[in-house]
């Protein structure tokens, strides 16, 4: 609890026990009304100030004006009978009671998002002549080599120059799993390095790095609101003026209509205004957002705001880029077909005669051989533009390459029957096999199609550049209804403008993909996933949701959250609309008190704050 909820704490125990001193102290007639005014004033005379600064702002028309005029004026009951100066205290205790639990609700929302911001580094380690100075990180400049202690957060992007450790990524992807670095991988600031220490060159400065990049998104993510957030917004500025008229028009009809009664009709207008403060869908539904925002976050899933969380639930098609997104990015060898040698003697060929290569393909088959090629084994090495290589190895001439390779050179070759490149292997002129070099398809790739069409998702479609042949069987593989393959940049904007013109009117679109080559789709999409990849800067800036730890099936999971948010969102707008109008129409008859009112307003929206806290309970 912070020092403001601890004083306001305070006052309402002040408060609380003037009030009950006063209702048991044996006073009657005038000096009652002087009784009831200590514990009146210690706990309301902010909202009376408020109201009085608001009005002088031109801002009339607030819960602070509303609770002002119903206390004071259950005060002034006083001059027509006995006055309702306990009922008054009680009003603005209750109420202020609810703000101290809207305060604590909004407070623990936040501290889930906030948690985010611990990523944020206090100091960087330089070297100065043999020692370390700590630094701000903004006065650290990209080719600098920074120093991170066992412990230390990571405060900037960059490569490792010596060192090895395992880095703590919670904080970002919300995995619990070590990620292992050493000298030539990149670190991500915001990372926790957890045992060796680490020599690391800065890549960007602080105001490019993730992590400052990460609190930006998070800072600003309360800007965007849900449609049903500016529904409230609106719902309130025009709800409130229109019950002081009617409860105005109470208090002054009847008794200039039928007469006399002045005492019973004001009485009924002040209780009308006390249930009409619309602060419990005012407060409750932008705290369900908040909350649903910081439940995704502990997921490791960033919403940039609460209309996105919204969008997200009418997803009816989602459409994926396939390098980076449903796959790996990662070449690997996945299969060998020898032919007249072993597997292991044609993989070996292969990956000498690339040896010299910096090649994708090149460096797959290096690592899937997983040896350094000893001195002198390789003598001769050519690069052949378009179709491989050729390199002298042992003594023998082997040719690496394409179909179109070996068709130059005469040899027949096998059709490859796999899906994914080629790589043919031809020793002395003889054909010797193929190994086939494929992307791997992520580990929860298929489980992530399969949630989203239990979600409701009705279409799930691939686009991709790749070949055909690759696209169709990483979709089969996958379950996806349609892929769309040998597409261009350009080609995926406009196949995603066709889809979106076959959705329904309420339904959404969602792209996703890995955010450095998919910016323009993301922004056209209806909804813009990016797999963070431990921050990609285009994902982070071209997206409206972003998946810091790259699992597809966190999709599923963003969807559960958001739906579940506007569930609590719905659940509240009726159950305070439905409160309120039956107790405004009972007190308009007189069927109702004071203690009603107060339930209708401040008891109301404790419930739909307590309600709303449960967007924020996902668990991991």
């Amino acid at each position: 609890m912070s020092g403001k909820q601890k004083k306001m704490l305070l006052r309402i125990l002040i408060s609380a026990a003037l009030l009950i001193i006063a209702v048991l102290l044996p006073v009657e007639g005038p000096w009652r009304f002087a009784v009831f005014l200590p514990a009146y004033f210690t706990i309301g005379w902010d909202v009376l100030w408020r109201a009085v600064v608001n009005i002088c702002h031109g801002q009339v028309f607030d819960e602070n004006f509303l609770m002002a005029l119903a206390t004071v004026g259950a005060f002034c009951t006083g001059f027509f009978g006995s006055g309702e100066y306990p009922e008054a205290v009680f009003v603005m205790l209750f109420y202020q009671v609810g703000e101290l639990f809207q305060s604590y609700a909004v407070g623990k929302s936040r501290k889930s998002i906030a948690s985010l911001m611990d990523i944020r580094p206090d100091y960087a380690n330089i070297e100065k002549d043999g020692v370390l100075e700590q630094v701000d990180p903004e006065e650290v400049s990209a080719g600098d080599a920074i120093v991170i202690k066992p412990g230390e957060r990571i405060p900037l992007d960059g490569i490792v120059l010596e060192g090895a450790s395992a880095l703590d990524t919670a904080a970002l992807t919300g995995e619990s799993l070590p990620r292992e670095v050493a000298a030539g991988d990149s670190v991500t600031s915001g990372c926790v390095n957890m045992s060796g220490l680490l020599r690391v060159e800065v890549t960007r400065p602080f105001e490019e790095s993730t992590v400052s990049k990460i609190l930006d998104l998070v800072e600003n993510s309360s800007s965007k609101k849900a449609r049903a957030e500016n529904f409230i917004t609106r719902f309130a500025r025009y709800y409130t003026p229109i019950v002081v008229c009617a409860a105005l028009a109470l208090a002054v009809l009847p008794p200039l209509i039928l007469g006399g009664g002045w005492g019973d009709w004001i009485q009924r207008a002040l209780i009308f205004l006390v249930v009409s403060c619309p602060c419990a869908l005012v407060i409750s539904v932008p705290l369900s957002f908040f909350g649903g925002i910081g439940g995704a976050s502990k997921q490791g899933i960033l919403v940039k705001g609460g209309n996105y969380l919204e969008a997200l639930a009418q997803a009816e098609m989602m459409v994926f880029d396939k390098t980076g997104t449903l796959t790996q990015g990662v070449f690997r060898v996945a299969g060998a077909y020898p032919r007249g040698c072993g597997e292991e003697e044609l993989l070996e060929m292969a990956a000498l005669a690339e040896s010299y290569s910096d090649h994708p393909i090149s460096r797959s088959l290096k690592e899937a051989w997983g040896r350094e090629p000893e001195p002198g084994r390789v003598t001769e090495t050519e690069e052949l533009s378009g179709r491989g290589v050729r390199a002298v190895v042992d003594g023998r001439t082997v040719w690496a390459g394409n179909s179109r390779l070996m068709e130059e050179l005469g040899v027949a070759c096998d059709t490859c029957g796999q899906a994914g490149t080629a790589v043919h292997v031809a020793i002395d002129g003889a054909y010797k096999g193929h190994l086939v070099i494929a992307d791997q398809v992520k580990e929860d790739a298929a489980q992530a199609i399969r949630e989203l069409k239990e979600a409701g998702v009705q279409r799930t479609v691939m686009l991709t550049g790749d070949r055909k042949e690759v696209g169709e069987s990483v979709a089969k593989e996958l379950g996806l209804d349609e892929a769309y393959t040998q597409l261009l940049p350009a080609g995926k904007v406009e196949k995603v403008e066709e889809l979106l013109k076959q959705k329904s009117p309420k339904g959404k679109l969602a792209f996703v993909g890995d955010g450095i080559n998919d910016a323009p789709v993301l922004s056209r999409a209806d909804i813009g996933i990016a797999m963070g990849g431990l921050g990609s800067d285009a994902a982070i800036e071209a997206a409206d949701i972003v998946l810091m730890d790259d699992k597809p099936s966190k999709i599923a999971e963003a969807m559960r959250i958001s739906r579940r948010t506007l569930g609590i969102v719905r659940q509240n707008i009726v159950f305070a609309l439905a409160v309120k109008g039956l107790v405004l129409v009972l007190s308009a008859l007189g069927l109702s008190n004071m203690w009603e009112a107060v339930f209708a307003d401040v008891g109301v929206a404790v419930l739909a704050i307590l309600n709303a806290m449960r967007a924020l309970n996902v668990k991991k």
